[in-house]
């Protein structure tokens, strides 16, 4: 299970972020499961007690036991989220990719719907006080607001949000309460025989699980941001986090049992229950807890994009790290796509009450594959085959009953999330398709026959030198080989005359912070290769990290870094560095499969308009040499021609 044993501490602190990060998501659902679930029906006495039943098993066995209890154990070194599991299981199975794609992309997917459906909530309850009010504009204001400040780390936006959440929290408790009060007998529905009775016995009742769902949809982000807050902050604050939940969701059911037999009409059962003094004051409490809902997504997006590229799942894009905390991330890209597609939902949906028939179903799936991933997890970690085969009927039975309710809403805008999550798995199947593609057709070969010719063109004066030391970025994982491209491009692209020919190859490991390198002298103070060994969540600054690694060799006599110009020697002048990167395009040249030519074009398409190599290893652009190689996959067949005389 999790090896590090600090996520397991609590402090005031950590609960407090964890509160402002974490539970946005799922601490924000009161606001529209109960007006899903009733809809437009007539309230009944059999519809709330097994409503709310269905919402109180839902939280202690989806949420608490799966979530908080067991998969919160299967943290990769201090990191949570499918991806994270997913790298801890990887090497069992080749098939487990799929699950992988599966639930990264529904997961992504669902960042998109959940700002939207959360913020217009809280802002569709200014219309109890002004009925005429236009909400879209308000809604589009914040979430735009929200997208801004991510640059500033999620350290500043949880020290902010984390006491706006306790207050949230505390609110929701006493509202809840207060209804309780008068009517306990709605306490009764913690009896399980309730939600039982809606599902099996009440006509239609089994799809009102399509709407309990969106009680538990919180969970998924909470593993995500496992290694913002640690496992110790996220248990311990849940337990004041899940009283409070469950205590509003008790009282909007008391105050429905008290209005049976009535349909809602537009009213909310969120607000219904707050004294009318304290409706504005309510209302702005709701409304900036929504927006830390946002951020749990958020930020979750943020950790899934950056895993994502370490396992050669997503384009490399440019990654920022706002503090030195442990965990803090910014992705640009990402924000302002997840910002465009956030004011898409509110345009094209326009109300919540439209949203809620599209939200859940995506996030459905993620759970699903996480449940499959766990249980691969849980087996090759030595645990009873029984507790999984438990773990797995159980949560399958759960879950695909989830799955199933939530297909009605397909056709009401459950399409829009599976249609964006379609097209994150599509991106996600072609850079991994091409990776593979790439792989198996790159030439590797030997360092140790070049280390004479290179000696040769090193001292061969005739040729003007092109650098001191001349720095080439591998893909070359084994320590005696370099890529053929390499060759090609000192020796015969134009000869390129160096003192010392530095080698990086950088090695993403599955933990996250890793931070070794290797030195291998193949030929003293001619030929050199460096491994650096960096976890997935380490910005990969090669620039600075190299500088750091010839300063250690300086220091140990183990390289002469003096320039060999015989004026600058006679100085103590350091010599020049120079890197090379060799960016590859796709030759005319190949005669490829359709669906592989399909890929590879798209592949490059792609590329084309991100991050480019040498900023994604942190190089110098004033001492780098980009230099474009044809990637030649299939050679096309011999061409067969004719000379004529005339």
């Amino acid at each position: 299970m999790g090896s590090h044993k600090h996520l397991d501490k609590a402090s005031a602190a950590g609960l407090l972020v964890a509160l402002g990060i974490i539970f946005g998501d799922i601490g924000t659902s009161p606001l529209y499961v109960m007006q899903a679930i009733i809809g437009t029906n007539r309230i009944s006495e059999e519809v709330v007690y097994g409503a709310v039943s269905c919402i109180f098993w839902t939280l202690t066995l989806q949420t608490t036991v799966k979530y908080v209890i067991l998969i919160l154990r299967a943290d990769n070194k201090g990191e949570g989220g499918i991806l994270a599991l997913y790298a801890l299981v990887r090497r069992n199975a080749a098939w487990l990719t799929v699950p992988a794609i599966i639930g990264a992309s529904t997961l992504l997917a669902d960042g998109i719907i959940t700002p939207p459906i959360s913020v217009s909530s809280a802002v569709e309850g200014l219309r109890i006080l002004y009925p005429h009010i236009q909400t879209i504009p308000i809604v589009i204001g914040i979430l735009t607001l929200l997208f801004i400040i991510q640059v500033f780390g999620t350290t500043i936006v949880g020290r902010a949000f984390g006491p706006v959440m306790m207050i949230w929290f505390l609110m929701l408790a006493v509202l809840g309460v207060s209804q309780v009060i008068g009517h306990p007998e709605i306490l009764k529905s913690i009896n399980p025989y309730y939600g039982y009775k809606l599902l099996a016995q009440h006509p239609g009742g089994f799809w009102m699980l399509g709407s309990v769902f969106l009680c538990t949809t919180g969970a998924e982000a909470l593993y995500s941001d496992l290694g913002h807050c640690g496992r110790g902050n996220i248990r311990i604050s849940w337990i004041f986090v899940k009283v409070c939940l469950l205590l509003n969701y008790f009282g909007q059911g008391a105050w429905l049992i008290v209005h049976a037999g009535t349909t809602l009409g537009g009213r909310k059962p969120f607000y219904e229950i707050m004294p009318e003094w304290w409706l504005l004051p309510g209302i702005c409490i709701a409304t900036m807890a929504t927006i830390i809902a946002s951020q749990a997504l958020i930020s979750g997006s943020f950790t899934l994009i950056s895993e994502a590229i370490r396992l050669n799942f997503w384009p490399k894009v440019r990654l920022i790290y706002p503090s030195d905390k442990k965990g803090q991330l910014y992705v640009p890209s990402v924000n302002w796509l997840l910002w465009a597609g956030c004011v898409g939902i509110v345009l094209y949906f326009k109300e919540s009450a439209h949203m809620e028939a599209a939200y859940g179903l995506a996030i459905t799936l993620t759970m699903i594959m996480t449940t499959i991933l766990m249980s691969v997890y849980l087996y090759f970690n030595s645990v009873s085959k029984w507790f999984i085969g438990i773990f797995l009927i159980v949560y399958l039975a759960i879950e695909g009953s989830f799955l199933a309710a939530n297909l009605l809403k397909f056709t009401h805008g459950g399409w829009v999330s599976l249609l964006l999550a379609t097209i994150i798995a599509l991106v996600i199947t072609v850079w991994l398709k091409a990776y593979y593609i790439k792989l198996r057709l790159t030439e590797f070969e030997s360092l140790e026959k070049y280390i004479s010719p290179l000696k040769e063109l090193s001292n061969d004066i005739s040729i003007p030198k092109y650098s001191t030391h001349l720095i080439f970025m591998s893909n070359a994982a084994h320590e005696s080989e370099i890529e053929n491209k390499i060759i090609y491009s000192i020796f015969y692209k134009r000869p390129k005359r160096a003192d010392i020919y530095w080698f990086i190859h950088v090695e993403t490991t599955d933990e996250p912070y890793t931070m070794d390198y290797h030195v291998n002298i193949i030929a003293e103070d001619d030929v050199i290769k460096v491994t650096f060994r960096l976890g997935f969540r380490i910005e990969q600054r090669i620039n600075l990290f190299f500088r750091k690694v010839v300063e250690d060799m300086v220091l140990n006599k183990e390289v002469d870094i003096t320039s060999r110009y015989e004026s600058l020697n006679r100085q103590n002048i350091t010599g020049d560095f120079r890197f090379v990167v060799l960016e590859r395009y796709l030759s005319i040249e190949n005669n490829l499969p359709f669906m592989e030519e399909l890929i590879m074009k798209i592949y490059f398409t792609i590329k084309s308009i991100t991050t480019s190599e040498d900023k994604w290893f942190g190089l110098d652009s004033s001492s780098v040499k980009v230099e474009k190689v044809p990637l030649v996959l299939t050679p096309a067949e011999k061409i067969r021609m004719r000379r004529v005389y005339s």
